[in-house]
């Protein structure tokens, strides 16, 4: 019997995260915008408008005492941010024109760079194609980038409310007046604790949705107004950041080993090892979550890359001071929403899918939605406009549309599906694509949502190195690293159906880098059906369930991770 994540699907229904207001109008907090989502995109958001607003006092005290806000469930801005990551300064300059580089929140240029196909003993260095090309790029910690941005939001008057889940969209009429946040305080079972708060109504005349991957809110919206037909795909990427004696002197990428190439596995993706300075590096392992085999893990493979004799040198004598994970949007332009806004909002960022994969660039085109929605914003602002009125946010799909942003992933729109054909097959028309520009293959091929891809139990598992505290580590000491401050005794945002095939069980137990699931339980008399556990506690919110048959919700507010530097 072939087994699909999306045969089991978990107990969830948008339409429960769509409410009226409902706080009376003494506690209700009113906003003039608002942004959900303290990452590259929202705060980008936040500051063009805070800019455009300085060129219209009068708009800006149209729009009351808190002109713009920004919720965000992390701890701090940055807490939940997390990328390779190697950022075009493009948006930037677009954003600061006439700010230097030096004080832009970068760690050093690159200089040198290097992309190698492994095998299981060597490393071969192959010539990069030019989507990979990184001159004029800079090395950069995404958590720095976002406590960054939010001090110069916070500089231009724009209030960030930290440690609060934006849990239900607020519709009124058919259109979007704000968001409803979560309650915070509820036990296990959902029963109100001594220290329980209720969730607010947070109004606003336009919300701009920039959750980044896997967005709650945003894939609600997108259900609700039927934003978009096409699926999307998913890459989760774990990351570690070392402390290491030699500096790394350039950028480094990998494909092949530890993948398998074959059509079978459908394993697609590859490692990067970046210095940001002298004596810190980061690596981590990205992989397509429609992969085949069950037993696949990407935290237990990037262990097995640094056992790569190539990659061991770099680490030597180092020591592991940080680790995260998080999903990526894959599909880029063949997975784009037919459109951006509906009635009262936009989506703006990863949670719109702007990635350019086979660049490994997604920053910058966050960025530059980001403002682009906030000039719609304005303009729909205007004495005389409503942004509700049909219409009347159009104008920034017209403008991303019109962007270098689409551009891009126009001409690299069949890079990643090439690859559902396995990794021979896949390169070969990836090569065609890219020197062609995108016009060949003609047309635009298909993707296939992650949650529809059959799955087997292989034994990918027994190849894993043990954990030794030193160079290889295991999932809960790593979890521990990540800072997470989720409470034990929460009531669990993590939604599944609790009894499964052994293949979708196993799929998740294997998958998620912070062991949050447990096959046990009941079985079936046969033992091919069998009982989930879930330890929501551990989770670090990378949504790579959301991608492979269950559903994040948002957790309690200034739960989850911490990243500092990731």
């Amino acid at each position: 019997m072939t087994v699909r994540p999306a045969d089991f699907p978990p107990p969830f229904d948008p339409a429960e995260f769509v409410t009226e207001p409902s706080d009376p109008a003494e506690e209700r907090i009113d906003v003039g915008a608002l942004v959900v989502g303290a990452g590259p995109a929202g705060l980008s958001a936040a500051i063009r408008l805070a800019q455009l607003l300085e060129e219209r006092p009068d708009l800006r005290e149209r729009l009351g005492e808190v002109p713009i806000a920004v919720v965000e469930k992390g701890r701090a801005p940055g807490a939940h941010l997390l990328s390779g990551a190697i950022v075009n300064p493009r948006a930037f300059r677009q954003l600061f024109p006439g700010t230097h580089t030096e004080d832009l929140p970068f760690r050093s240029p690159v200089e040198r760079e290097g992309l190698y196909y492994l095998t299981s003993k060597r490393a071969m260095r192959v010539p990069a194609p030019p989507t990979m090309w990184n001159h004029g790029n800079h090395v950069a910690s995404l958590a720095e980038i976002g406590r960054w941005l939010a001090e110069r939001a916070e500089e231009l008057g724009v209030t960030i409310v930290p440690e609060t889940a934006a849990r239900k969209l607020l519709v009124t009429g058919g259109r979007v007046t704000g968001i409803r946040t979560g309650d915070r305080g509820r036990g296990r079972d959902g029963e109100e604790l001594p220290n329980f708060e209720p969730g607010s109504d947070i109004r606003s005349r336009v919300t701009i949705l920039a959750e980044g991957t896997q967005g709650h809110l945003t894939g609600v919206a997108m259900s609700h107004f039927a934003l978009s037909s096409k699926p999307q795909v998913w890459a989760l990427g774990v990351k570690e950041l070392w402390e290491v004696p030699k500096p790394l002197d350039r950028v480094i990428h990998t494909m092949g080993w530890p993948l398998r190439g074959g059509r079978k596995y459908r394993e697609f993706g590859g490692s990067f090892i970046y210095p940001l300075d002298e004596s810190l590096v980061a690596i981590g392992m990205v992989v397509g979550l429609d992969y085949t085999d069950a037993t696949l893990s990407v935290h237990d493979l990037l262990q097995e890359l640094k056992g790569h004799p190539f990659v061991r040198g770099i680490l030597e004598g180092g020591k592991r001071v940080a680790w995260g994970a998080k999903t990526i949007p894959e599909g880029g332009f063949l997975a784009l929403p037919d459109r951006f806004h509906f009635p009262g909002g936009m989506i703006v960022g990863d949670g719109a899918g702007l990635v350019n994969v086979p660049a490994l660039k997604g920053i910058h085109y966050a960025m530059r939605s980001g403002m682009l929605a906030a000039e719609a914003a304005c303009d729909a602002l205007a004495p005389g406009r409503t942004p509700w009125t049909p219409g009347a946010l159009a104008p920034y799909d017209a403008a991303l549309r019109e962007s270098y942003v689409w551009k891009d992933l126009e001409r690299v729109r069949n890079m990643r599906p090439a690859f559902q054909h396995g990794f021979v097959r896949g390169a070969l028309l990836a090569g065609v694509s890219m020197n062609t520009l995108g016009k060949l293959p003609p047309g635009n091929l298909e993707l296939e949502a992650d949650a529809e891809v059959p799955v087997f139990v292989g034994n990918r598992g027994r190849q894993y190195p043990q954990p030794d505290g030193r160079l290889f580590f295991d999932k809960l000491s790593s979890v521990y690293l990540s800072g997470n401050k989720t409470r034990d005794d929460a009531p669990s945002h993590v939604l599944v159906d609790r009894k499964v095939r052994r293949e979708l069980a196993e799929t998740w137990v294997h998958m998620c880098p912070a062991q949050v699931y447990a096959a046990g339980g009941e079985e079936s008399p046969a033992g091919n059906v069998v009982g989930v556990e879930v330890t929501a506690s551990n989770c670090i919110q990378c949504g790579a369930i959301s991608a492979k048959g269950g559903r994040l919700t948002p957790p309690e507010g200034g739960d989850g991770p911490e990243y500092s530097l990731m």
